[in-house]
């Protein structure tokens, strides 16, 4: 993973903004596929690993980079609307410079070598984007480069630790065959087959 080459993070980080403008106020208490996070959260925790993945990025570690992720809170910013589409691109940008994609960083309390922390935020993206869309009823194709680095590390993590359960949860089987969304999100412990449970 430490020979990944670098990539750029800004389509997959404009997706992912899109989706989130196009969520209404009134689904922000639903819930989503991540069992623990409601839509408002889910948005939340995007903000803030925005944040901390464009700190990484930059090598400006500290207190947002600090924090592991089981426990980070994640409110809603109040002006997330505005917020979260700046921290998105801040995000791309920091990680379009190549000092981003060499040497040391940190994220999420854990030191990573930078081509690592760039392909875990854009899982993070790909996978929480899908989070987004799928609760919310939003169509959604990810950016393709991103969704083929999310998927090889998703499924070099199931290879590593056999994934029965940990940082992402268990892996849900999922047909060889499948679109190459729905065997990473698979990979990721999520069900390729959720909808939001009827109101």
């Amino acid at each position: 993973m430490t020979g990944t080459a670098a990539f750029d993070l800004g389509p997959q980080a404009r997706i992912v903004a899109r989706l989130a403008a196009a969520v209404p106020d009134a689904l922000l208490a639903g819930r989503t596929p991540c069992p623990a996070y409601t839509v408002g959260d889910l948005l939340g925790h995007l903000a803030s690993l925005s944040i901390a993945f464009r700190d990484a990025a930059r090598k400006d570690l500290g207190a947002t980079t600090e924090t592991p992720p089981g426990q980070a809170a994640h409110p809603l910013p109040a002006r997330w609307r505005e917020d979260l589409p700046r921290v998105l691109g801040e995000l791309a940008e920091a990680w379009q410079d190549p000092a981003a994609w060499t040497g040391m960083t940190r994220a999420g309390g854990v030191d990573l070598p930078g081509p690592v922390a760039g392909v875990v935020a854009v899982d993070e993206l790909v996978v929480h984007g899908w989070d987004v869309a799928r609760a919310t009823g939003q169509q959604y194709v990810p950016d393709q480069v991103a969704l083929r680095a999310s998927h090889a590390f998703l499924l070099a993590a199931a290879r590593e630790d056999g994934r029965d359960g940990g940082v992402f949860g268990a892996v849900v089987p999922v047909p060889e065959d499948a679109p190459l969304l729905d065997r990473a999100i698979g990979l990721s412990g999520r069900d390729p087959a959720w909808t939001p449970p009827p109101p």
